[in-house]
């Protein structure tokens, strides 16, 4: 049997795509640097104390007291690994790559919620984005975009991108047909049913899409290091390389720490837990919102009542 070229047809058109529109390609490098660079500043530039307290009271607020001693020991742990900067450089490396994730799948997938077409469309890319080998697109990614941090941030965008999409989509399906047929009966225009019905009730799983999208990217990290992307991953790529196995438990253990952190953070934020600050300051205001309102509707003594008839 003939063997069929088909990896010759891949490398000739991201040839031509290097060729063709190489200056997109540039722009979009430009774009992604200067975003990632802003962001790590952002991370990098105050005292790593300053962020340590914020992290620790961000945890305090969504999910409670526990959440804020694990996330001030492990930050602890891993600044006395000399590690902050990378962490903080990681921190911005998955925040950016995430949010370009989110902002592209959550409208593939209420369009593949809509659309039988679309679903059946994107069902084998999302497929075949997530069970290649992330080596083997992050070499054309490398050749359009050249070394540094723009191909590691597109190879995790890539790879972290279909759960964003798959849950979008599982949320609108599951919104119960009722509720949506009783918006239609009043009137509401279909964007309005989608931006006040279907997206409100489907944000639980909206939310786990974007939780599992962040631990996608954070697992992405050492690719990115690969790909000549600054952070944890390049700690741990340097420890690989040179057999050093201390180095690489610090970094290997940092990026645990960073991935417990976001994943109890972004999941709180969809739970939203009791036992939070969030929640106990919830149910404070509407404790006074239910005050005044009980006030009115209590009866009245009798004793009053009485007196009123004899008067």
């Amino acid at each position: 049997m003939p063997r069929f070229e088909f990896g010759s047809y891949v490398e000739a058109f991201i040839l031509w795509l290097l060729q063709n529109a190489g200056g997109v390609f540039d722009a979009v490098g430009v774009a992604i640097t200067a975003v990632v660079e802003a962001v790590t500043s952002l991370f990098t530039a105050p005292v790593w104390w300053v962020w340590l307290v914020l992290l620790v009271a961000l945890a305090l607020l969504v999910r409670g007291a526990g959440f804020a001693v694990f996330t001030l020991v492990g930050f602890l742990l891993v600044s006395s690994f000399d590690l902050w900067t990378e962490t903080m450089e990681t921190f911005g490396l998955v925040l950016v790559a995430a949010l370009i994730a989110v902002a592209i799948g959550v409208p593939l997938g209420i369009w593949a919620a809509r659309s039988r077409a679309a679903s059946r469309t994107l069902r084998p890319v999302l497929d075949l984005a997530q069970t290649v080998p992330a080596f083997v697109y992050l070499i054309p990614v490398v050749l359009l975009f050249g070394i540094g941090v723009v191909p590691g941030v597109v190879a995790t965008i890539v790879f972290s991108i279909a759960p964003a999409v798959r849950l979008t989509e599982l949320g609108i399906r599951g919104v119960d047909g009722e509720v949506v047929e009783a918006a239609h009966a009043f009137g509401a225009h279909p964007r309005q049913i989608l931006r006040e019905v279907q997206l409100p009730m489907a944000l639980p799983s909206i939310m786990a899409g974007v939780n599992q999208v962040i631990m996608l990217a954070l697992s992405m990290v050492v690719v990115a290091g690969l790909a000549g992307a600054d952070g944890l991953g390049t700690t741990v790529v340097g420890a690989v390389t040179q057999l050093d196995i201390a180095t690489g438990v610090e970094g290997g253990l940092a990026v645990v720490i960073v991935a417990i952190f976001l994943d109890r953070f972004t999941s709180a934020l969809a739970e939203r837990p009791e036992g939070s600050l969030l929640a106990k300051l919830r149910a404070r205001r509407r404790q006074k919102a239910a005050a005044p309102a009980a006030e009115r509707t209590s009866p009245a003594p009798a004793g009053s009542a009485v007196s009123g008839a004899n008067a």
